[in-house]
């Protein structure tokens, strides 16, 4: 299965043997993604007296949410849904129908953390009907969309929609939709053999207490799921990019794009569509960790460098924190990714005379050729505001990120309209049309 050199393996596999003979974890799992393929894959400890494998079982918890996430952005992407629709549109009757789509999937709903039930990740949970019936007023801690504030009770609520909109069950849609057509066959409601059983290890003991499991029923859109490093793997590759047409790559990268912020103004974590966001060590993470009596498992994708890393464990508590950043830092060492060769790229001839040095009043930009047309617009000196352009049907150019995503850019051979400010190719060009006019410089 390793795709890395021996000496790479060697030492990744050591780092997974520290963290689970230092850690005290009956068994642990992780594997390195490169490329859509599994590039590595290393097992510790011992299920049903073996090395787990690659196809050893291990709840996944809260990962399960994002795999629900991307059923409601099939929906949105087939029209059945709008993000900004309030959830009383498709899933009428609750206390909470205010709440939009979006601020279900980002945690910005201000909704309650756990279900007004029982320890629900620790007994048979209750059916939707029951769920929404106990769900009210009382459960919103915070204004809707001042603030992040993780709630599983929000992803009970979108497993619901789904289910009403697809007419079946939340699992049944994440199947045929979702786990089927990327091969994740292992990845199952229940546990299967062979699995991993959850403990809790003993804090000043080495000894286990084996934990309970149980079908949340409602609340199985939050946390239910079971699955595989192999499943685990593949699932990793869809968030670098690799969709198999379950979404397009645009769908996906907006998922990774940071909804809010979980730390403040120092930003390291965060949340998209669904998807959890971290900043470590230099790399834009995008994934989910997952915790539920007796196993935690994380899963994290760079698309920028088109890897993924991911670990399983059965145990309750005590990882380290650092393993996966740790696997990404020894892969980076050792078998450091080659740039991509430059080559030659055939350009518009019309759009070659426009590229170079324009002028936003006196600050100057570089304007450069993309490809299939694109325009990439960049401050000389890399402080101020930078965007890339992709043509339109119309003439116009639209702007893909930064400040100026989502706005319209019109090239002109003397100046760029770019939303109404006006870059001309020497500073307050007088020839060019600057709004409010140029009187010339003076002392």
């Amino acid at each position: 299965m390793s795709q890395v050199h021996h000496t790479t393996a060697r030492a990744l596999m050591r780092r997974l043997a520290v963290e689970q003979a230092e850690c005290r974890i009956p068994s642990l799992t992780a594997a390195i993604v490169r490329d859509g393929r599994t590039a590595w894959f290393g097992g510790r400890g011992r299920v049903d007296g073996a090395a787990p494998t690659a196809a050893t079982q291990y709840r996944i918890g809260s990962i399960t949410k994002s795999m629900v996430a991307v059923v409601v952005m099939r929906l949105r992407d087939e029209g059945v849904l709008d993000l900004t629709d309030p959830l009383e549109r498709h899933l009428p009757g609750t206390q909470l129908g205010h709440l939009t789509i979006a601020q279900l999937l980002s945690h910005t709903t201000g909704l309650t953390a756990e279900p007004p039930t029982a320890w629900w990740e620790r007994t048979p949970g209750v059916p939707a009907a029951e769920l929404l019936d106990r769900l009210g007023p009382r459960e919103l801690k915070h204004r809707p969309g001042r603030r992040f504030h993780y709630s599983n009770v929000g992803f009970a609520l979108l497993g619901e929609l789904v289910a009403r909109l697809r007419g079946t069950t939340w699992l049944k849609a994440l199947r045929e939709e979702v786990l089927d057509p990327l091969g994740m066959r292992d990845t199952t409601a229940r546990p299967r053999a062979p699995h991993a059983t959850g403990y809790a290890v003993h804090p000043w003991a080495d000894v286990l207490l084996t934990e309970p499991e149980h079908d949340a029923d409602a609340m199985g859109p939050a946390g239910q799921l079971w699955s595989t490093p192999h499943d685990l793997a593949r699932w990793a590759a869809f968030l670098c990019g690799e969709s198999a047409g379950v979404l397009s790559p645009g769908t996906v990268a907006e998922m990774r794009e940071p909804a809010t912020v979980d730390d403040g103004d120092t930003w390291t974590s965060g949340f998209g569509l669904g998807l959890q966001l971290s900043r470590a060590g230099g790399r834009r993470l995008a994934g989910h960790t997952g915790s539920m009596p007796g196993f935690l498992a994380t899963v994290w994708s760079d698309p920028a460098e088109g890897v993924g890393v991911l670990f399983m464990a059965n145990t309750t508590s005590g990882m380290s924190g650092t393993l996966l950043g740790d696997l990404l830092d020894l892969l980076d060492e050792h078998e450091p990714r080659l740039p991509e060769e430059w080559q030659p790229v055939a350009a518009d001839p019309d759009l070659l005379p426009v590229t170079g040095l324009w002028h936003w009043g006196p600050k100057p930009y570089t304007l450069r050729l993309l490809p299939e047309r694109g325009l990439s617009l960049e401050p000389v000196g890399g402080s101020g505001r930078a965007s890339r352009f992709v043509p339109q049907d119309d003439g116009t150019w639209l702007g893909l990120d930064g400040y100026y995503a989502g706005e319209t850019l019109r090239v002109a051979s003397d100046h760029l309209d770019l939303n109404t400010f006006i870059f001309t190719r020497e500073p307050y060009d007088p020839a060019a049309p600057v709004p409010g006019g140029v009187s010339g410089w003076h002392v």
